[in-house]
């Protein structure tokens, strides 16, 4: 795990910034994943077409490209200048731009941009209503984010941590949330649900260790018919806009 070259208090994000977090989503059941992500992202960003996004905690670079190629302004904010290394040719290229700040403090006046997007950062992430305040204050028509939901599989991850540390190699301890608690504090900054995608019904640890993609999309397919995936699936994209519009 990397050490924190950063004097803010909450710096989980130059850990999945880094390439070795990178290595967790590469192969074909690595680029999978990422392409879930990447669709309902898409999708539910679609009625907000050219939108100034900012990216907290996104130097992974999991949906720089795919924004900059939708026509998105995008920012990323990272903890430390080593959080851009992975996005540093968009950066050289100006086709994103990059920002070192305070996650619990973002550097940004009230509703600087149209939207707020976090990923791989939430479940790490010690202070969280403070981090969710945040990523609402300066958004002005909706925040995404993923979390672990705690109803699904992830309710065992704290018995099967080993396990998945021995598949993963560098994974870390991470918190799992009711989604009603982030919900309740969403709700206090004047946001509300507008959409959810839960991601997958088994833990992704499990299609890392099975290797075989046709299975996995085979097995995936199966639990979102039945309605699983719905009821228990995990992670889960949520998109949140101010209340009443």
């Amino acid at each position: 795990m990397l050490k924190s070259s950063s004097p803010f208090p909450e710096t989980a994000d130059i850990e999945t910034s880094s390439e070795a977090y990178a290595r967790r989503f590469s192969g074909e059941i690595g680029e999978w994943f990422l392409n879930v992500q990447e669709e309902a992202s898409l999708s539910m960003l679609a009625p907000h077409k050219r939108a100034k996004i900012l990216d907290v905690g996104g130097g992974h670079g999991q949906l720089t490209s795919a924004l900059i190629r939708n026509d998105y302004l995008v920012t990323v904010l990272g903890s430390a200048e080593i959080c851009k290394a992975r996005i540093q040719d968009l950066i050289d290229n100006r086709r994103c731009s990059f920002k070192v700040g305070n996650i619990l403090d973002l550097p940004y006046d009230d509703k600087h941009f149209d939207v707020v997007i976090s990923y791989r950062l939430l479940a790490h992430v010690n202070q969280w209503q403070e981090f969710i305040s945040e990523l609402s204050r300066v958004a002005k028509k909706a925040v995404i984010i993923d979390y672990p939901e705690f109803r699904s599989l992830n309710a065992f991850a704290p018995y099967l941590f080993d396990y998945k540390k021995n598949a993963e190699g560098n994974t870390r301890p991470y918190s799992t949330f009711r989604e009603s608690d982030l919900l309740q504090v969403f709700k206090s900054m004047g946001f509300v649900r507008k959409n959810k995608f839960p991601e997958f019904f088994l833990p992704m640890v499990f299609h890392r260790k099975l290797k075989s993609l046709g299975i996995s999309k085979s097995l995936e397919a199966t639990f979102r018919f039945l309605g699983m995936t719905s009821l228990f699936g995990s992670p889960i994209i949520l998109i949140l806009i101010p209340e009443g519009d």
